[in-house]
C-alpha cells in the first residue's frame, strides 16, 4: 500500500502527489503494511518538514534558536572546550539574536586542535550511538568531527526530502559517479532506502577514465545520475564529441563542488535535461538544497542554523556576500557552535515558492577560490567553458595564481596553442579578472584533483586576503 506525502504547490494551490512507498517489516503482509522503525520515522519527518517549510521566517528563527538554546546549555554542562570558551556567561531564558551573534566563531583550527576537548561527556542515551566524520581537508587542513545515529538520521530524511522536492520516480534505477566508493549495482537508492521502497543504483568510482564512465553510463542508463560538477562538465564534453546520450536519463543531480552557472545550459544542449545541484560539508551535512521551481538553494533551517555574515559580522542582506557560519542544531556528541566553514555565498532574496526557508542565491566558493589584484583588492573570477573552447579545443583548464602579478594556466588539450590562441587567451583572461597578469602557459595530459576527489578551476596562493563584495 503506497502512502503520499501531499504537498502545496503554492503559487497556484494545485496538491501533487509524490508517493512514497514505506518497507514493510513483515514478510508476507503488504495492506495494510507495517513500516520499519525507519520507515516510519522518515515519514513522520517528512510530514514535518513538510508543515516547517512552509513557516514564515521569525517562526522558522524562533524555532531555531530555542534548540540552539537546548543546544548551548548542553554544550556548557557537557562539552569541556565551550566551558573554557564561554566561561561564566550566562544564559538568558529566552535566547534572542543579539545574545546569539555575542557568540564567538568556533574555526577549523580550533576542531583540529581540541577534538578531545570537543566531546560531549554526556550524550543522552536516547541520541544512539556516536559517529565519526571526517572533512576530506579540501582546504589542506582535515578535521574529524562526530555526530550521532540522530544526526545521521536528519541526514537521510533530508536526502528524502530532496527527492520528494523534486518529484522524483524512487522505482527507477539511478546511477552515480563519485569518490569513495566500489564498483557494483545494488537495491535501493542509498541508506535511506533501508525504509522507502526505491529501484536499482549503480556506483561508478570516479577515478575511472572518463571514456570509462561514459560507456558505463551508456550501458548502466540511468534515470539519475549523481557525480560532482566538473566531472560532468568532463562527461558532456566527451558525449558531446561521441554523439552519445543515456536515453532514460531525466535529471542529473550535481554535489561537493561549486557549480559553474554555464554548466546547467550544457546539460540541456548535450543531454536535454536538467541539473539540480545541493550544498553540503562531511562535518555538518545538507546545508541547503535546491529549490524545486528554481535554480537557487534553500537553507535546511530544520537541521541547521546558517548565517551568512558581512566583514563586520553583521547578516548580509539579498544581493550581497558573506562568510558562511554554520551551527548544528542536533549534534550532542560534538556540537559545532558558529563554525565557520570557510565557504562564502550570495543571500538571495524570499523565493516565490512560497517556502519560508532562507534563499542562498549561490554559493561563490572558498577563499582560495578569490584573484588578488595589486592594490589588495578581491573577487571571484568566472570562466564559462564556452570562452576557453571558442578559443582552442581545451579539455581541461585550472588557473593557479603564484603571487600578486603571475598566474599559470594549466591547460589539457590534444596539441599545444599557437601563439595566436594563446595570445586570445590572455585577453580573455585579462578581461575576466580585470588585470593584465604575467601567464605562464603549462601543458597536462591530465590535471589531477585536490587530495579530496574535488577539482576547483581557479586556487590562489597568495596570503592574507580579504573579502569585497
Amino acid at each position: 500500500m503506497n502512502w503520499a506525502i501531499w504537498f502545496r504547490t503554492v503559487r497556484d494551490e494545485i496538491p501533487t502527489p509524490m508517493t512514497l512507498t514505506p518497507r514493510s517489516m513483515i514478510d508476507g503482509i503488504s495492506w495494510p503494511l507495517i513500516a520499519t522503525p525507519l520507515g516510519a520515522g522518515l515519514m513522520a519527518m517528512q510530514y514535518q518538514l513538510d508543515h516547517s517549510q512552509q513557516l514564515p521566517p521569525e517562526k522558522l528563527e524562533r524555532h531555531q534558536l530555542d534548540q540552539a538554546a537546548i543546544l548551548l546549555r548542553h554544550a556548557l554542562a557537557t562539552v569541556p572546550y565551550y566551558r573554557e570558551k564561554y566561561g561564566t556567561r550566562a544564559l538568558p531564558d529566552k535566547l534572542d539574536c543579539d545574545v546569539w551573534r555575542s557568540l564567538p566563531f568556533l574555526e577549523r583550527s580550533d576542531i583540529q586542535q581540541h577534538f578531545e576537548l570537543m566531546k560531549s561527556s554526556g550524550v543522552p542515551p536516547s541520541h544512539g550511538n556516536s559517529r565519526m566524520y571526517g572533512s576530506s581537508g579540501s582546504t589542506g587542513r582535515p578535521i574529524k568531527t562526530l555526530g550521532t545515529d540522530t544526526t545521521h538520521f536528519f541526514w537521510l530524511s533530508l536526502s528524502l526530502r530532496d527527492h520528494v522536492w523534486h518529484q522524483r520516480d524512487l522505482t527507477k534505477k539511478h546511477g552515480a559517479i563519485r569518490t569513495k566508493v566500489n564498483n557494483g549495482t545494488s537495491q535501493g537508492w542509498g541508506e535511506w532506502s533501508v525504509g522507502i521502497v526505491s529501484g536499482p543504483s549503480s556506483v561508478l568510482n570516479i577515478e575511472a577514465p572518463v571514456d570509462q564512465q561514459l560507456d558505463w553510463l551508456i550501458v548502466e542508463n540511468p534515470s539519475y545520475l549523481t557525480t560532482h560538477p566538473t566531472n560532468l562538465h568532463a562527461l558532456l564534453t566527451r558525449a558531446a564529441e561521441r554523439n552519445l546520450h543515456p536515453t532514460n536519463l531525466c535529471e542529473v543531480r550535481t554535489f561537493g563542488e561549486m557549480l559553474q552557472p554555464d554548466l546547467r545550459d550544457l546539460v540541456r544542449q548535450v543531454w536535454g535535461v536538467k541539473l539540480t545541484d545541493m550544498y553540503s560539508a562531511e562535518e555538518v551535512g545538507y546545508i541547503a538544497l535546491q529549490c524545486p521551481e528554481t535554480e537557487h538553494y534553500h537553507v535546511q533551517s530544520e537541521n541547521l542554523l546558517v548565517e551568512i555574515l558581512n566583514e563586520r559580522g553583521e547578516p548580509c542582506q539579498p544581493g550581497e556576500i558573506g562568510s558562511v557560519v554554520v551551527t548544528t542544531l542536533h549534534n550532542f556528541a560534538m556540537p559545532l557552535i558558529r563554525y565557520r566553514i570557510l565557504d562564502y555565498a550570495e543571500v538571495g532574496a524570499a523565493c516565490p515558492c512560497g517556502r519560508g526557508l532562507p534563499v542562498i542565491k549561490r554559493i561563490v566558493g572558498r577563499q582560495r577560490n578569490m584573484v588578488m589584484l595589486p592594490d589588495g583588492r578581491t573577487h571571484w573570477p568566472s570562466f564559462p567553458s564556452a570562452a576557453w573552447l571558442a578559443i582552442a579545443p581545451i579539455q581541461q583548464f585550472q588557473l593557479i595564481q603564484l603571487d600578486t602579478q603571475t598566474i599559470e594556466i594549466k591547460l589539457v588539450c590534444p596539441r599545444p596553442l599557437n601563439a595566436q590562441e594563446e595570445s586570445a587567451i590572455r585577453i580573455m583572461l585579462t578581461e575576466r579578472l580585470s588585470y593584465p597578469f604575467n601567464f605562464r602557459f603549462s601543458y597536462q595530459d591530465r590535471i589531477e584533483p585536490r587530495p579530496n576527489g574535488k577539482y576547483e578551476d581557479f586556487i590562489s596562493l597568495v596570503k592574507d586576503r580579504r573579502v569585497n563584495n
